[in-house]
């Protein structure tokens, strides 16, 4: 716990080092779950780390300690994304905890359409996750892909709407799993962001998840983003509650 957030900490010092480059501030997939339609750019590396405790139920509790999504910008319209995490999980009166690294996840963000009156600004996520590369106790029995549409209108100069639709697989199952978000996202002068929302999951034949959550980010400068965020579940299979917080660096490799 105390080299995770060493970790933490060495990622937010070294954004603070980064020069800022002429572009806009970073834009981010975390602290929510509406991922951003932006696409990094050419040739830059965003790094978005996350330190999260969620619990399950009254008797099972998990720590995301980290989760990190890397990025690397491909070019003006497509970024590579890698995801890892690393799970603890533990239930009520059992001194011993469950550790692993949960399966590897590949994926890309495509550009699709920048705003225009109505059009919003759009982008498609698809990852894929790789059961081997995972820890023996977490693996999948097979490959399982996910996607995303991700959109995003802006409503004025201080508010802008994001909404994302799409599926993933478990990787044990054939069935699939739809999900959807929605959040209002408020800037607050220069460096403060914060955001309400609504997200949830929806499978056949199983009762559906919904939860809700907010949260707060600050730009330590335009390629540093600090937050902290929280939610909670409002049907009876969602997580009761979840708590993260997090830093998000970028830095351009190379000329």
């Amino acid at each position: 716990m105390i080299l995770n957030i060493k970790l933490l900490v060495a990622l937010t010092l070294l954004g603070i080092s980064t020069a800022s480059a002429q572009m806009e501030k970073i834009d981010t997939d975390r602290p929510d779950q509406t991922e951003s339609p932006a696409v990094i750019p050419k040739k830059w590396i965003q790094l978005e780390m996350g330190l999260s405790v969620q619990q399950n139920n009254k008797t099972e509790k998990e720590f995301l300690l980290p989760t990190l999504l890397s990025k690397y910008g491909i070019s003006k319209k497509v970024e590579f994304r890698l995801i890892t995490t690393l799970n603890c999980f533990s239930t009520t009166g059992n001194s011993n905890y469950t550790t692993g690294l949960e399966p590897v996840e590949v994926g890309t963000k495509i550009a699709l359409t920048e705003e225009k009156k109505w059009i919003p600004k759009t982008s498609l996520l698809f990852h894929v996750v790789i059961p081997g590369l995972a820890s023996k106790s977490l693996r999948a029995d097979k490959l399982a892909p996910n996607f995303r549409f991700s959109m995003q209108h802006t409503l004025s100069g201080t508010v802008g709407l994001g909404y994302n639709l799409g599926a993933e697989w478990d990787g044990f199952s054939n069935k699939a799993i739809w999900a959807y978000t929605f959040a209002p996202g408020f800037n607050l002068g220069e460096k403060w962001y914060s955001y309400i929302e609504a997200f949830g999951f929806i499978a056949k034949d199983e009762p559906a998840q919904h939860n809700i959550d907010c949260g707060v980010a600050y730009y330590i400068n335009d390629n540093t983003k600090v937050d902290i965020s929280s939610g909670f579940g409002i049907s009876k299979t969602a997580p009761d509650w979840y708590f993260t917080i997090g830093a998000s660096i970028r830095f351009k490799k190379g000329n």
